[in-house]
């Protein structure tokens, strides 16, 4: 699996990086023919609460799944989007077997 991330408006952090890779590696539990995910990071309106955007897109055989959200910290970002990425993988999976 090939993980990219991308920092729009800003340079991420080693830490925050590492922080990610981590997190995006656990979603190959969930479902393990993930070919690549492209993590995107941006700032948005500097200086006002909920201004940090992650977004996470994964591409499988056959589709490519997408999760955004907004928040006050890129960490808090990365974990909700991976929360909702192991959701979507889960069901993706589960049509998958159905077929």
């Amino acid at each position: 699996m090939e993980i990219k991330i991308k920092s729009i408006h800003f340079d991420a952090t080693e830490k925050l990086e590492a922080f990610i890779e981590k997190k995006v590696a656990k979603l190959e539990k969930s479902f393990e023919d993930i070919q690549k995910v492209e993590v995107q990071l941006k700032v948005v309106k500097p200086a006002t609460a909920q201004n940090k955007e992650a977004s996470l897109e994964v591409f499988v055989p056959g589709t490519t799944l997408f999760v955004d959200k907004t928040c006050d910290t890129f960490e808090e970002g990365i974990d909700l989007c991976v929360d909702s990425m192991r959701a979507q993988l889960t069901k993706f999976k589960e049509k998958l077997r159905n077929r």
